[in-house]
């Protein structure tokens, strides 16, 4: 069965470029971003594990923790991050699990036999501190993924966790966000200081509060 937004990401141990790894105690108190690559030293997936070491800082300053995945060895993982080092000019440092046997793909639903038989497809799952999923997204082979999204829904999710606003279409951080409807109108003004715009009864808007 897929997981659902809401459901408790599954835990497991795992082999990776840093060493072994218990996935719960790895991301404890910090959000995640797990994701998954078809193969090792194929062209998308280089692109995307060098973008994803080349936005380290990023992440970092949104306390989430960054583990790739796919089907293959520790051994070829670490002879690959050399090849994404030298043609993304970077230095990938964050874990890739060696999923050899299929056991985190097949927990997370990363396998799909009408798209890629014996590999992974490109999932990705953001995880909150509370360990529940927070986003899935799943893309095809050909495609590589978009880190900025990633990072605007990241952004949207953590402004959620903390304040009860929403985010609207196209949302950039420092835009303006959407009051949630459960707070009433009478109540806005001793929540967001910022004061708020009533476009409509069901949508009023505020500042981002943490700016």
């Amino acid at each position: 069965m897929s997981l659902r937004l809401g459901d408790e990401a599954p835990n497991f141990q795992a082999k990776t470029t840093i060493g072994d790894i218990d996935f719960y105690n790895y991301i404890d108190g910090s959000w995640a971003v797990l994701y998954s690559h078809p193969s090792d030293y194929t062209p998308v997936c280089t692109t995307e594990l060098g973008r994803t070491a080349q936005l380290k800082g990023e992440f970092e300053k949104r306390n989430v923790k960054v583990l790739a995945l796919s089907v293959d060895s520790v051994a070829d993982h670490l002879d690959w991050i050399k090849d994404i080092n030298e043609t993304q000019n970077t230095t990938v440092d964050f874990p890739i699990i060696a999923d050899e046997d299929k056991k985190v793909a097949e927990l997370y639903d990363m396998i799909h036999p009408n798209a890629l038989a014996t590999a992974t497809v490109r999932s990705v799952f953001v995880i909150g501190p509370d360990k529940k999923i927070k986003l899935t997204l799943t893309y095809p082979a050909s495609t590589g993924r978009n880190f900025n999204e990633i990072l605007r829904v990241i952004d949207s999710l953590q402004l959620t966790a903390d304040y009860s606003v929403a985010t609207p279409a196209d949302w950039k951080d420092g835009e303006d966000v959407i009051v949630v409807p459960a707070i009433k109108t009478e109540d806005i003004a001793g929540k967001f200081p910022k004061g708020f715009k009533e476009i409509k009864p069901y949508l009023r808007t505020t500042p981002q509060p943490n700016k």
